[in-house]
């Protein structure tokens, strides 16, 4: 029986094995298949998938694919060892990685992070994802090409300067766009509709996704 991923209280025991992401800086090459770098947020079209068939009759095309987009401000917000996001394009709240070990994370110290650990991801697909910076200061991503036989081996993390923004293909796995240290904000811009497909790397995989910040 499928269930809700609780985001603020997702339950991860201690001393869980971790999968390294190998790291890799931001370019259009680099990205093919996964998105690509976006310089102006306003000009970019998303795509938005037609919603699909569901006998052999196809989906006439002037429909399917008018839900439109929704958009917001995205923050990720270091509070000592856990870090937080919060989506106000889709009103979601989140805690999307740890500093230490889970059962060790505590909220009362401002010492910057050595790696993050994420315990979830997903992707969306009824279509893309829009991130852009609005502080100027360098962020990361971890990124899967689509596939539901994902596993954590197959996630890159991506390393961004600040001065561009990222689009995210629809069906590409990704988490919250996150800060190497304090609070960064985002434009996101994403679809209406807003589908989520959800990979637990804890109760899956008994593990946490992780990479190193510095």
């Amino acid at each position: 029986m499928q269930t809700i991923p609780d985001y603020l209280n997702p339950s991860i025991p201690g001393n869980l094995k971790r999968v390294e992401m190998p790291i890799i800086e931001a370019t259009d090459f680099a990205l093919e298949g996964y998105g690509c770098l976006v310089e102006d947020p306003h000009s970019f079209d998303l795509e938005i998938v037609r919603w699909p068939a569901q006998g052999w009759r196809p989906v006439d095309l002037d429909s399917g694919n008018e839900g439109g987009t929704k958009q917001g401000t995205f923050v990720g917000e270091w509070k000592g060892d856990i870090l937080y996001g919060r989506n106000e394009a889709v009103g979601g709240h989140y805690i999307l990685g740890y500093g230490v070990d889970p059962v060790d994370a505590v909220e009362d110290h401002s010492r910057a992070p050595s790696s993050v650990m994420l315990w979830h991801a997903n992707y969306h697909p009824d279509g893309g994802q829009l991130f852009f910076p609005l502080d100027n200061k360098p962020f990361m991503v971890p990124l899967a090409l689509p596939g539901d036989d994902v596993r954590p081996e197959n996630f890159v993390c991506f390393s961004f300067r600040g001065n561009q923004g990222l689009y995210i293909h629809p069906n590409v796995w990704h988490e919250g766009i996150f800060p190497t240290q304090g609070t960064q904000r985002f434009f996101d811009k994403q679809g209406a509709v807003h589908a989520r497909v959800s990979v637990d790397f804890v109760r899956e995989f008994q593990c946490l996704l992780e990479a190193k910040l510095r």
